[in-house]
């Protein structure tokens, strides 16, 4: 009985042991196979969305250090000229609003002027923008209008302006999504926004998987960025409570106000400040000859948030929303 045990035993080590060396071996292919970078990089054009600051002004500065020519575009004067001011005379600029279809097609008209008949290697969408804090219920129709013009339908009408350079270079296009469009449970328009972004990306990966063009999605976590900056953030955040009306008041309560107000306070306040951490993954996405399809970055991105996104929905909500403050008229 006890050498049968022992047998078990062993077959069950030696199972977890195959398993491990199987777990190691894909990590180690997929390490290698990323490794392998684009040759002549120095000659391939890259376009980016929302250079002004964050994530976009970062990346135009790190592609520019690495040799590529980056087309960078900004919403405002002011935000181009800061950039081109901090990188060298490859970098050009362009002042493109993405909910504008007269700007894309001008924006258009100019990339096709620079990249000629080698196409467009790479198209980064990173322009964005987010609401007010608060709960769904408390925004503003307009608000959420310009959310989804900005994070999606602008996203959609830049990448299918530009899709013929794209497909003529064979190249890239990196559409930053969020943790939010894996998992939903905070900004409703926002998230939903990036939920949209997360599916045309997985339809246009596989629509144009025949003409050698890659499409990754970028998943950030919680980072300091213009959007997320704190003070501005709980600002607007206090302004749409205090525009709410009456019976929504009525219906959470201050005190409900005040709980989320502290706790949003503090999430803001922990968002890291690494925005490489972002960036680079942006630049692999471009440079990298296998890409991946989607880059979950940050701490809480990946060892929270998609972890939560594949458990049993009554469990991910009991996790989520247990700390949340309950309304005056909760039932």
């Amino acid at each position: 009985m006890t050498g049968l045990f022992l047998t078990k035993s062993g077959r069950t080590l030696t199972m977890w042991l195959y398993l491990v060396a199987l777990v190691g071996l894909f990590y180690l292919v997929r390490w290698y196979r990323e490794r392998q970078v684009v040759s002549h990089l120095q000659e391939k054009y890259v376009f980016i969305t929302g250079c002004d600051s964050g994530f976009g002004n970062l990346l135009a500065r790190q592609l520019d250090a690495r040799g590529l020519r980056v087309l960078a575009a900004c919403l405002t004067e002011k935000g181009a000229e800061q950039l081109r001011n901090r990188t060298s005379d490859r970098l050009k600029t362009v002042i493109l609003d993405v909910t504008k279809t007269e700007n894309i097609a001008v924006a258009t008209q100019w990339v096709k002027e620079h990249v000629g008949d080698k196409g467009l290697w790479g198209l980064v969408n990173n322009a964005g923008c987010v609401h007010p804090l608060g709960y769904t219920e408390w925004q503003r129709p307009e608000d959420s209008m310009t959310v989804f013009k900005v994070n999606l339908i602008g996203l959609m009408e830049v990448t299918m302006s530009m899709l013929p350079m794209v497909r003529r270079a064979r190249g890239r296009i990196v559409n930053v999504s969020s943790i939010l469009g894996r998992i939903a449970f905070s900004g409703g328009a926002y998230s939903s926004s990036k939920y949209g972004v997360e599916a045309f990306s997985d339809v246009l990966r596989r629509e144009l998987q025949h003409f050698g063009v890659k499409i990754s999605m970028v998943e950030p976590g919680y980072f300091r960025t213009g959007m997320t900056d704190v003070q501005q953030s709980l600002e607007r955040g206090r302004q749409v409570w205090d525009e709410a009306p009456v019976h929504i008041k009525e219906a959470y309560g201050q005190q409900f106000f005040d709980d989320y107000y502290n706790d949003m306070k503090k999430q803001l306040s922990k968002c890291s400040t690494n925005l490489y951490l972002v960036t680079d993954c942006m630049e692999h996405a471009l440079t990298s000859v296998h890409p991946r399809t989607r880059y979950s970055v940050g701490w809480d991105a990946q060892f929270f948030f998609i972890p939560l996104s594949y458990l049993p929905t009554s469990l991910a909500d009991y996790i989520l929303t247990r700390s949340w403050p309950k309304p005056a008229q909760a039932v």
